[in-house]
C-alpha cells in the first residue's frame, strides 16, 4: 500500500474527517492522496488559519489534521501547533518536503531555511514527536496524539 494511501486511511480510522491547509509545490503529491481519501480538504487563505482551524477541530472531534508545504507552510503554522500542543489538543501536521534527488541537485532549493532538516528539528524540539516512515507511523501518530 502506498504511504499516502496508508496515511489518510489510518487518520480516517482515527476519526479525522476534515483536513485544513494550503496546497504548495512540495506537498502537491500528498494533496493528490488526500483527494483520493475519505477526508475532506478545507483550503484556508493562510497557514496559521489552517493550524488554528485544525486545533479547534481537534478540540471538538478529538484529532485535527493540517497539510502544508515545506518550510514556508510548516513554519508558518508553528504558532498554532505550539498552542495546540500546550493545550493537549492532538493535531497532526503533514508537510511536504523536497525529495532526495532535489536536495542533491540543488542545495539552494527554494523554501529551504538554513538546512533541509531545520523544519523537522524545530517540530521535534516543540513537540518531542519524531517524524518517520510508514513502518513507524502508527506508533508515532499514536504517541503524538496522546500528548
Amino acid at each position: 500500500m502506498p504511504l499516502g494511501q496508508f496515511l489518510f486511511e489510518y487518520l480516517y480510522r482515527r476519526g479525522v474527517r476534515h483536513s485544513f491547509g494550503i496546497p504548495g509545490d512540495f506537498v502537491l503529491p500528498t494533496f493528490t492522496w488526500l483527494e483520493k481519501s475519505k477526508i475532506q480538504n478545507i483550503t484556508t487563505t493562510h497557514e496559521p488559519a489552517a493550524g488554528f482551524a485544525a486545533d479547534a477541530y481537534s478540540r471538538i472531534n478529538g484529532i485535527g489534521l493540517v497539510c502544508v508545504t515545506y518550510c514556508v507552510g510548516g513554519l508558518n503554522v508553528l504558532n498554532a501547533i505550539a498552542g495546540a500542543y500546550a493545550e493537549k489538543s492532538p493535531v497532526v501536521v503533514i508537510s511536504g518536503a523536497p525529495g532526495r534527488k532535489d536536495r542533491e541537485k540543488d542545495p539552494l532549493l527554494h523554501h529551504k531555511v538554513k538546512t533541509f532538516e531545520t523544519q523537522r528539528r524545530i517540530y521535534d524540539e516543540l513537540t518531542g514527536c519524531e517524524h518517520g516512515a510508514a513502518r513507524r507511523a502508527t506508533r508515532r501518530f499514536g504517541d503524538c496524539a496522546l500528548r
